[in-house]
């Protein structure tokens, strides 16, 4: 049995891909390398060069490797950035992911995980998402990834498609030092950046009603979240019965406040972050319940909030150091 990765040399794919490797099962990469990385793919793993927009080199691929399932990771992945660049968003999440399933409905291969987002929520009315939180996507990205959700489940009444979603929060840290988080948008590289460049991390607010006054938000290793990947791609192909999503989250979650005193532990950088007003439409604590996961898709938190930072200060500082 062989899974096709889409977006495999990406951040969190090329952590799926190893995760796979080392539970024995085959794999190849498609990726277009718009934010991807070609080292990031095993040298033993076949890699394709390419969009899943072009649903002829995906079927191809699908035939050529006798694809069994697909692990669907590739996608344009800046919320904030899809508010300017909607059409560009609509693009790659929707019109990707259509041309993915016409390619594998072609191809009979009928099983996929998908990589959807806690932005499906928009913004909750309450501090702990289920499952069953209303959806209310506040950017094009997360209506993009909401769409992407109801195209699996409308294949699978049409078609007998056999689907899970998983819904993940702020995705941190590494399991390889040859693998970093090269988002300019996400927190930990914004922090990484600053202190490397002599700059002071910002906090945006600190007058929130939580225990250090900022932000409580889930933060998950990027190890933990490739793991239950493969457990929903092994339970879809021993043909158990999964959700239509989980979420992937700690629980109970940590601060800005909190993450940045332990940057400043890990890497020996002393700071006191700036304090900026807060941002609109901020919520005080966002924290997802991952019940359903624990139970289904072997989900928990492995890492400590240290062995977070630990690991992707030092992915970080490798990837800075000139080659040889």
């Amino acid at each position: 049995m062989t899974w096709l990765v889409t977006g495999g040399a990406g951040y969190i794919g090329s952590h799926v891909v190893r995760a796979l490797r080392s539970a024995d099962l085959q794999c190849v990469v498609i990726d277009d390398l718009s934010s991807g990385h070609e080292q990031f793919v095993p040298r033993d793993v076949p890699f394709v060069l390419g969009t899943i927009l072009d649903g002829s080199l995906v079927l191809q691929t699908l035939q050529d490797y006798e694809v069994t399932g697909v692990i669907h990771v590739a996608g344009f992945k800046y919320a904030g950035v899809s508010v300017q660049e909607p059409l560009r968003t609509y693009e790659q999440n929707v019109t990707g992911t259509a041309r993915l399933l016409a390619a594998m409905e072609s191809a009979d291969v009928d099983r996929i995980v998908f990589s959807s987002s806690a932005a499906v929520y928009g913004t909750p009315d309450t501090d702990l998402v289920t499952e069953e939180t209303p959806k209310n996507p506040q950017s094009p990205y997360g209506e993009s990834k909401l769409i992407g959700e109801w195209l699996l489940a409308d294949q699978g009444v049409a078609r007998g498609l056999h689907h899970t979603s998983l819904r993940y929060f702020n995705v941190v840290g590494s399991g390889d030092p040859t693998l970093y988080d090269s988002s300019p948008h996400n927190l930990f590289p914004l922090v990484f950046t600053a202190l490397v460049e002599g700059r002071t991390p910002r906090i945006n607010g600190n007058d929130y009603p939580t225990p250090d006054g900022t932000n409580v938000r889930d933060y998950i290793h990027v190890v933990d979240l490739a793991a239950s990947h493969v457990a929903a791609a092994q339970r879809l192909d021993a043909g158990q019965p999964l959700e239509p999503a989980y979420n992937l989250g700690s629980g109970d979650g940590v601060s800005v406040g909190e993450i940045m005193a332990t940057v400043a532990e890990v890497t020996g950088i002393p700071f006191t972050p700036e304090i900026a007003p807060r941002r609109a439409g901020d919520p005080a604590r966002i924290v997802a319940a991952g019940d359903l996961a624990a139970r289904d898709l072997d989900w928990r938190m492995r890492h400590t909030l240290r062995e977070m930072v630990e690991t992707q200060w030092i992915a970080t500082r490798g990837a800075s150091q000139p080659s040889e």
